[in-house]
Formats: structure tokens, C-alpha cells, sequence
């Protein structure tokens, strides 16, 4: 390409401090260095952890600005730097803000995917070398946990993309960048959901419709929607529900409710909030012969409290982080199972807009509005 080994000017959504509006820039991105990708970014979901940072951020780690936010995206291999092996000029990528280098003592272990690569670093907003490939105004922007899909080009280490499918529809896979690979492995992967079980998903966005899409995929006989939205109702039988709650409809706490209409308890629930009073309610769901409850939601406020008996007689709590998915070598076979029809992609889009709309993007995510 024309503009390999060059700076790039292009548009990006820049967040030049917590609490305030996306503002679109013209910024300039460099070309990678070593072992690094810089990708032309087609197509990006806004992930509430992306509106998080910006405007909760006493519930979230520090993060400093000012930053490109965007982690759920897809797009094109502009160029690659010195070294780079794993993907080509031209290639359909998804960036990956959780990397799997395949060396490391946590990739070569089956009980976890957290890959260690230039970890530390990515959290704090810069690639390897401890800094940007991204500025504007003479100034370096930091990069959301290494990866800055709200921009037009992005650069990112070799170990944090994946090669997908040529055929891959990029307004569509992009959403495996986070939200539905990270419900779906909750309940697949972490839960292990079993063929006949009782399911409650807590919490139904992207993240939980996913996990509703995953439990339906296990097998699960019945599956308990629950949210305070009940708009939400339809969309979730879609993925598989086969029954809706909303807590507000309800005198009784919701796992009462639930216990009720299992006789004693569901056989797994997943919180898809980010809440402690959701994830202890998703725990007391959960039958006391064996249930399993896995935490998907994503918090730093509040400490969760729980009844000792629940855990000791049998329950059991798991976390889950990108649905336990090791990266780099699930994500393209996730695009390949949405390809094949055997995972609903489509019917997460609810709006379709330009960069230039990010901050109504993050409007219509919060309201909920479809």
C-alpha cells in the first residue's frame, strides 16, 4: 500500500479527559516497529467497558488520557514491522486486547488464558517499547489497553490480532472482539453448561444475550432471562431464552423467585452486570447440590459479601475473563462457526453509525434503545 512505512493522518475519537465527550481528531499513527501491525479498523462495537472508562471511572482501574478508546473491532493489515509472522499485508484481522503469544507459562497451560505479553504495558495504554504509535497536536494519545479501535488506523503488537477468514463480513465479526465471544465462552467454556440444566443469565446486553446464546448452545433445557429493561424480552428468546424475569415485577428478590420455579435453585447462573448485589443474587440462584454461578460482569466498586453455607455445601463460583477463550486461535474459529450458521452475529446490530456518531453510539448502549 501507498502508505506503508509512512505516518498515517486519519480521524479518530479522541478522549482528551474522563467525564467529557468523545471528540473527533485528526491524528497521525506510525508505522509499526518491531514485531507490531498497524490495521485499517472497517468496523467497531462500543463495549461498555469503552463508556466505563470515560465516564464511571471510580469504578475502574485508572487509565491515563488522553486516550483512543475501542477494543471491539475488526479490519485490514495496513502494513506490518520487522519480524512479524503471524499475519500478511492485506489479511482480515480482529485486534485482540487480550494477546496469546503461545510461549508464556500462562499460554501453555490449559486452566487459563491470561497471556502475560506486554500485559503491563497494554493496561497502561502504550505497545512495548512504553509508548504510542498514536499523537495529535504534538501530543501521544494513549491507546485503550493496547488496541484503539475508535480510530481509523491503529497499531498493535503481533500478539494481540488474529488472521480471520478472507469471506468474513468485518461490520459483523467485529463483535468477537469482546462482547459475544466473552458471554458465549462464559457459559460454553468457564460454566461448562451441561446438555438438560437449568440456566439464569443476569443482565442482557451483548455480553448476556451472548451468554443466553451459549447456554441454548450447551443444551440447556430451560433458560431464565432476567433484566430490569423489558424491552429486552423478545430480543432474548431470540437467542434462546425460554423465559423472561424482570426483578421489578416481582415483590420477592429475584433469586427467590427463581428458586421458586426450580425447586431450589437453578443448575448454573451467569452475572452479566458488573454488579456485587447481582452477583450475590446470581449466586443464591443457584441450586445448593452443585450449581455453578460464573461472574462475567466487570467491577472494581463494592466488596461481594456471601453466605458461607452457599459455597460449603456445594456451590461453586468461577470467573471468567474473555470467556476463557485463548485468543489468538479461537476468535477466527468463532468467525468460522458464525459463517457456517451455528452462531447468531446479526442479530446483536441494533444501529449502524459513523465515527463521527461514537458519542451517540454510547447514548443509544446506555439507554438501551434498539
Amino acid at each position: 500500500m501507498e502508505t506503508e512505512g509512512k505516518v498515517i493522518k486519519c480521524k479518530a475519537a479522541v478522549a482528551w479527559e474522563p467525564g467529557k465527550a468523545l471528540s473527533i481528531e485528526e491524528v497521525e499513527v506510525a508505522p509499526p516497529k518491531a514485531h507490531e501491525v498497524r490495521i485499517k479498523i472497517v468496523a467497531s462495537g462500543v463495549c461498555h467497558s469503552d463508556w466505563a472508562y470515560l465516564y464511571d471511572v471510580a469504578k475502574m482501574k485508572p487509565r491515563p488520557f488522553p486516550l483512543i478508546l475501542g477494543h471491539e473491532g475488526a479490519g485490514i493489515v495496513e502494513s506490518v514491522g520487522p519480524g512479524v509472522t503471524k499475519v500478511s499485508k492485506g489479511d482480515k484481522v480482529i485486534p485482540l486486547f487480550l494477546p496469546q503469544c503461545g510461549q508464556c507459562e500462562r499460554c501453555l497451560s490449559p486452566k487459563t488464558n491470561l497471556c502475560t505479553k506486554n500485559w503491563d504495558k497494554t493496561q497502561q495504554g502504550v505497545l512495548a517499547d512504553g509508548t504510542s504509535r498514536i499523537t495529535c497536536k504534538n501530543q501521544q494519545i494513549y491507546q485503550f489497553i493496547g488496541v484503539s479501535t475508535f480510530s481509523e488506523y491503529t497499531v498493535v503488537p503481533e500478539d494481540n490480532v488474529t488472521k480471520i477468514h478472507p469471506d468474513a463480513p468485518l461490520d459483523k465479526v467485529c463483535l468477537l472482539g469482546c462482547g459475544v465471544s466473552t458471554g458465549y465462552g462464559a457459559a460454553v467454556n468457564t460454566g461448562k453448561v451441561e446438555s438438560g440444566s437449568t440456566c439464569a443469565v443476569f443482565g442482557l446486553g451483548a455480553v448476556g444475550l451472548a451468554a443466553v446464546m451459549g447456554c441454548k448452545a450447551a443444551g440447556a433445557s430451560r433458560i431464565f432471562a432476567v433484566d430490569i429493561n423489558p424491552d429486552k424480552s423478545e430480543i432474548a428468546k431470540t437467542f434462546g431464552a425460554t423465559e423472561f424475569l424482570n426483578p421489578k415485577d416481582h415483590s420477592k428478590p429475584i433469586q427467590e423467585v427463581l428458586k421458586k420455579l426450580t425447586n431450589g435453585g437453578v443448575d448454573f447462573s451467569l452475572e452479566c452486570v458488573g454488579n456485587v448485589g447481582v452477583m450475590r443474587a446470581a449466586v443464591e440462584a443457584c441450586t445448593p447440590a452443585g450449581g455453578v454461578c460464573v461472574m462475567v460482569g466487570w467491577t472494581r466498586i463494592g466488596e461481594l459479601t456471601l453466605v458461607s453455607e452457599d459455597i460449603l455445601l456445594g456451590k461453586t463460583l468461577k470467573g471468567s475473563y474473555f470467556g476463557g477463550w485463548k485468543s489468538a486461535e479461537a476468535v477466527p474459529k468463532l468467525v468460522q462457526d458464525y459463517m457456517s450458521g451455528k452462531l447468531l452475529l446479526d442479530e446483536f446490530v441494533t444501529h449502524r453509525l459513523t465515527l463521527d456518531q461514537v458519542n451517540q453510539a454510547f447514548e443509544l448502549m446506555i439507554t438501551g434503545k434498539r
